[in-house]
């Protein structure tokens, strides 16, 4: 691996059913959508990769930058420093509903230093191979257009997950560990107090350390999230409505605001692949269809990323 960009893999314009009817009720309704043809990187941005970005750019994530005392009303000054939402196992069984027992605000924690400074984790020096996490929404747009490349969108990334299996549970088919292999870097024990490591990694692992997909492509489900283009909504959004949703006039669109999470301004984005931390007890999102919301400013030890392109066209 180098620092270089990632190789492309091009991804054949097609039609697919787009969505599950047997999971979480947001990856309804199942329908036909249409993806052009487009290309892909085969795995996601890594750390190493990351790290040329920062240096060629001198590019400041939205975790090392300074709050706005103003985005927090009422909060005390002193806590209004650069950070990340870190994953912290609890020390036995909690109740699943209430996430808040297993993420924790860790003051320092960035893309440099994913786990928090006081952990001693330095990703490009210890870390180089596995995908960049602790980058928002705005950090990975940025790296994609320095990259001279774009994120991908929701369908985009659906479809190229899938690998070409029409309608599979998984990338790989129906079945989860076929032959009793592990197929993706997910929760091995139980969440969120026990993890046994998934072949032998306790979260992120180097990108290609599981098998690919039908198109190449490695990690498009398990290891980390990955943001895409499209803002959240509970329910599959028309073509017309869901892809490529653009601010109207310098100002939010009405589409990014409807995404924001009640009582927040912060448009969501939609999540796709899962990563290490999904537990079949709690999050089977290690699944092509799944999805999940993510406000753009918001960094976190299990998101990453991997960028997109148009398709080149014919000589």
């Amino acid at each position: 691996m180098t620092s270089e960009p990632t190789r492309l893999v091009p991804i054949p314009a097609g039609e697919f059913r787009m969505g599950s009817a047997g999971h979480y009720p947001d990856e309804g309704p199942v329908h036909v959508r249409r993806v052009e043809a487009f290309q892909i990187e085969d795995h996601p941005v890594t750390n190493r990769q990351f790290a040329a970005f920062v240096r060629d750019t001198g590019y400041v994530t939205v975790a090392e930058r300074t709050l706005d005392p103003e985005d927090f009303p009422g909060a005390d000054p002193a806590d209004l420093v650069p950070g990340a939402m870190v994953f912290t196992p609890t020390s036995g069984p909690v109740d699943l509903r209430d996430w808040r027992q297993w993420w924790r605000w860790v003051p320092g924690a960035s893309w440099r230093h994913p786990l928090g400074p006081e952990a001693g984790v330095d990703a490009e020096r210890d870390r180089p191979e596995h995908p960049v996490v602790q980058v928002s929404f705005l950090d990975a747009a940025a790296y994609a257009e320095w990259a001279g490349r774009r994120l991908p969108t929701e369908a985009e990334f659906e479809y190229a997950a899938r690998g070409g299996l029409e309608g599979a549970r998984f990338a790989w088919g129906d079945d989860e560990q076929p032959g009793g292999r592990l197929m993706v870097n997910q929760w091995q024990g139980r969440f969120p107090y026990r993890n046994d490591g998934a072949a032998g990694f306790v979260g992120t692992s180097p990108v290609g350390t599981f098998p690919p997909n039908g198109f190449g492509l490695f990690d498009v489900t398990g290891n980390v999230w990955e943001w895409t283009t499209d803002y959240y909504a509970p329910r599959h959004l028309p073509p017309d409505v869901g892809e490529r949703a653009v601010a109207d006039g310098g100002r939010p669109s009405l589409l990014a605001a409807a995404s924001a999470e009640p009582g927040s301004r912060m448009p969501r984005r939609v999540l796709k692949g899962g990563s290490h931390l999904c537990a079949p007890e709690y999050c089977l999102r290690y699944r092509p269809a799944a999805r999940s919301p993510q406000a753009e400013d918001t960094a976190m030890t299990h998101i990453g990323f991997r960028c997109a392109s148009d398709a080149v066209a014919d000589a």
